[in-house]
């Protein structure tokens, strides 16, 4: 593509591989490579009971929130399979951090997520006028394994009753020893959607280039990524922001100007 922007650019996506087409496919429109190499792989929570023993009493709960695209994605795909008939129940309202579950919510058939503006991080969802006060109130949240427990904490101590509602798993992907081709030359760029992701992304590329992140620009969602970036060594980290648009803005940027 002549005068693409990303013209001749090879960009890393690590994105889960069930996520990654969104972000592959808009490096292409301007005209890059995408190189796919996920850094995270997604799988069934270790204790499905354990979510369902949640997920039966919805009922019980005020607000249920959603961390990712992929909590919604999964939790659903779970409900559907435990029982495909069953209704949302109609006093239940959804949030969700970040503007990519709110949209996968959508899809779902919401019409009124609390979605706040701004970064897509629980600090913001927090400062939303809705959950000032919310006393006495039931919180389902729904992630995947582990995380950062700020946002159940905070409401914990606001005083509502907190359970979470584990919908999957995040792995490190098993890799080959080998060296794969288009890591025996330095990339344009590398992509990365979270703290995790870039860990192991570490983790898999000092194998085979072990001054990966000082080679490329690294674009990445937060700036609490971008923090441990620098712990890591990285060179130079743009934050780009959530979404995949937000990332293939910061990448033609980055390329269309004076780089």
């Amino acid at each position: 593509m002549t005068g693409a922007p990303l013209a001749r650019r090879r960009v890393l996506v690590t994105r889960p591989r069930e996520q990654a087409s969104a972000l592959a496919a808009l490096i292409l429109e301007a005209g890059g490579e995408p190189i796919l190499f996920p850094a995270i792989e997604i799988a069934s929570p270790a204790d499905p009971d354990r979510f369902h023993g949640i997920a039966d009493r919805l009922e019980q709960f005020d607000l249920a929130i959603f961390i990712s695209p992929t909590a919604v994605q999964r939790t659903f795909d779970l409900l559907h399979a435990r029982d495909p008939g069953r209704r949302w129940p109609g006093h239940l309202r959804v949030a969700a951090i970040g503007g990519g579950s709110g949209r996968e919510l959508e899809r779902q058939g919401f019409t009124a997520v609390l979605v706040a503006p701004g970064d897509a991080d629980s600090e913001a969802l927090l400062a939303s006028p809705e959950l000032g006060d919310v006393r006495g109130k039931g919180i389902v949240i729904f992630r995947g394994e582990g995380g950062r427990e700020l946002l159940g904490d905070t409401l914990a101590a606001r005083g509502a009753r907190v359970e979470y509602a584990q919908s999957y798993r995040r792995a490190r992907p098993s890799v080959s020893a080998t060296e794969p081709a288009w890591a025996r030359k330095a990339l344009d760029a590398v992509t990365v959607s979270s703290s995790e992701g870039l860990a192991n992304l570490d983790a898999l590329l000092r194998a085979w280039r072990r001054d990966w992140l000082r080679e490329s620009p690294l674009f990445v969602p937060h700036a609490r990524v971008a923090a441990q970036a620098a712990r890591l060594g990285a060179s130079e980290t743009i934050v780009a922001g959530p979404g995949d648009s937000e990332t293939a803005r910061a990448l033609i940027a980055y390329f269309g100007g004076a780089k």
